[in-house]
């Protein structure tokens, strides 16, 4: 027995880990315990009130993604027939831009297309009225040339009003010119020169005595117009035709605050 506790304790001696430098390696670390220990008291704390958190997202979710997906999946006719339309109105409006750039079919002709589109602006039509008005004596002719200055402001406001709104933008990336950001007709709906046309060809029509042709030729140019801005790639087809409808609409509005010769006689000598 002596022979043997000696032994043990030769071995013990030469065990490098007994020594009193490396007894921390083999005793686990008391602040790790408390550390570890709360860590599991505060998980298991936490525990029921994230799980509860969690459970009250997910029945969140699942009552809001059934609905989302139900729109997305089974939109309305509506919605159905309007995307339809849409996209058919801008592959039509995308074809017939034949004078968008000087690359397309017809390029060469956009120049000329653009000088038909000038005719319907704004701006020449309030000069031309003002000039119209100063060299015009009599009061009948004051009296038209006042109700259609007033015309061709309102259809301005209106329709720079209308396309702040909309903020469509025409089916090819066309620069508006300086004429049109001078009537704020930067937007593509609704079209103002095909309402400014409209509005310009009802109130000749009906103010103005004129031959078949000539009416003939008038309704044709406010056509011509109207779709050359389809051509030049600047508006779409349901931008000009909107437009026509509310250039008719400006005409009746006219109509029904058409100013006096007595009243036109006093804005006149104010002026």
């Amino acid at each position: 027995m002596p022979a043997s506790q000696a032994r043990s304790r030769a071995r013990d001696r030469n065990n490098v880990l007994n020594r009193a430098e490396f007894l921390s390696l083999n005793q686990p670390l008391k602040g790790n315990q408390e550390s570890r220990g709360a860590g599991r008291k505060q998980s298991g704390q936490a525990g029921p009130a994230g799980a509860q958190n969690g459970s009250a997202k997910e029945r969140r979710q699942s009552q809001q993604l059934p609905e989302e997906d139900c729109m997305q999946l089974n939109p309305s006719f509506k919605g159905i027939a309007f995307n339809s339309l849409l996209a058919i109105d801008i592959c039509m409006s995308k074809r017939l831009g034949v004078c968008a750039n000087r690359a397309s079919s017809w390029g060469g002709a956009r120049s000329m297309v653009s000088l038909l589109g000038i005719t319907g602006h704004g701006i020449p039509w309030i000069a031309g009225t003002l000039i119209c008005l100063v060299k015009s004596s009599t009061l009948a002719g004051q009296e038209v040339l006042m109700n259609l200055l007033l015309a061709l402001l309102l259809d301005i406001m209106i329709v720079a009003g209308l396309q702040k709104l909309a903020k469509r933008k025409g089916p090819y990336d066309v620069t508006p010119g300086l004429l049109d950001y001078l009537t704020m007709d930067t937007y593509a709906f609704p079209a103002g020169h095909a309402s400014r046309v409209a509005m310009l060809s009802k109130f000749l029509l009906n103010h103005l005595v004129l031959a078949i042709p000539l009416r003939i030729l008038l309704v044709l140019w406010a056509l011509c117009v109207g779709f050359s801005r389809v051509m030049i790639g600047r508006h779409h087809i349901t931008d000009v035709l909107s437009g026509f409808a509310f250039g008719y609409l400006q005409f009746r509005l006219v109509e029904l605050i058409w100013m006096s010769s007595n009243t036109c006689q006093m804005l006149i000598s104010i002026w």
